[in-house]
């Protein structure tokens, strides 16, 4: 079967030095080598106005709206697969992913409500695999209140998405990474990527 494979990057790191880039790179590339016929859609939320766009008292009334809000819920729905990519920034997502999120996170569209619908929540996109790939510039445990990558987790387990081995690529900022260009610091993790991209 020929899946619809939607690939969201959300660093606002230059290109050519993000990691977080290189890592979706390379995992998109394991990935095309074991599912040839695949279509990949890529969104770069960088080029997107609704992902510019924080969630205020003052843009409440129209923050959920068609172009915004609908239109990506609606891209989630017609495919069947979500690579998505984000370092972390001030111990979270990046500003990018969560405006998506809080976009794409809409009662009675992406899941029902507990507060609304009897029973608690239901997630709504249940028909999706997601896979998560974070970086992050601190080693692994230096900082356990800020986990972006269980955060992403929890966030799509709860719209109902089967959420396949995330990789997370931490110590970007430290030797020995931090001397390293992106492409060869990923290269380091391949048989991992290889690993939970035959999973995915």
């Amino acid at each position: 079967m020929k899946n619809k494979v939607l690939v969201i990057n959300g660093t606002v790191s230059p290109i050519e030095k993000s990691y977080s880039i290189e890592l979706t790179n390379q995992f998109v590339d394991e990935y095309k080598k074991l599912n040839k016929e695949d279509e990949i859609i890529y969104l770069d939320l960088n080029k997107e106005e609704m992902a510019q766009k924080t969630l205020t008292r003052e843009n409440m009334s129209n923050y959920f709206n068609e172009n915004d809000a609908i239109k990506y819920i609606n891209q989630l729905k017609e495919v069947n697969k979500v690579i998505i990519s984000s370092p972390m920034n001030n111990f979270n997502v990046s500003a990018l992913i969560k405006n998506y999120l809080d976009h794409v996170l809409l009662a009675d569209h992406s899941f029902s409500y507990k507060y609304a619908k009897k029973d608690g929540s239901v997630g709504l996109l249940d028909h999706l695999k997601v896979q998560i790939l974070t970086t992050q510039g601190a080693p692994l445990g230096w900082y356990p209140f800020g986990d972006h990558t269980a955060f992403l987790k929890g966030t799509f387990e709860f719209v109902g998405a089967k959420v396949n081995e995330p990789i997370l690529f931490a110590g970007t900022k430290v030797d020995p990474i931090s001397k390293m260009n992106p492409k060869e610091a990923i290269s380091t993790i391949n048989d991992t990527i290889k690993n939970v991209v035959a999973k995915f």
